[in-house]
């Protein structure tokens, strides 16, 4: 997928509405999560993202700055965002729990 094309988001449509559910992308375009939830709205807020499992079943939450991720939307409409991360990153980063 060529991601120079696809529109990015505005800091004012960085919320949990909008980024709840978006694919992942890392490097050399591969699927690496979903976005489960987002807490806080806006640049400072910390993503969590499912890595891996099979429909959402086994996936392991890490949590992300935002500012690690790149959202943006496809010709579809579709929000997604790419990162640098690996998804073998993500996996050996410590499970985020919600308190």
């Amino acid at each position: 997928m060529d991601h120079s094309r696809h529109i990015r988001l505005s800091s004012t449509e960085l919320t949990p509405e909008i980024l709840d559910g978006a694919t992942i992308y890392g490097p050399g375009d591969e699927k690496i999560g979903s976005v489960s939830h987002v807490h806080g709205a806006g640049p400072a807020s910390v993503v969590v993202i499912d890595v891996g499992g099979f429909l959402g079943i086994g996936a392991k939450p890490v949590a992300v700055p935002l500012s690690e991720l790149e959202f943006m939307r496809d010709e579809d409409g579709e929000v997604h965002a790419v990162t640098t991360w690996t998804k073998n990153e993500l996996k050996v980063m410590p499970e985020h729990v919600d308190s």
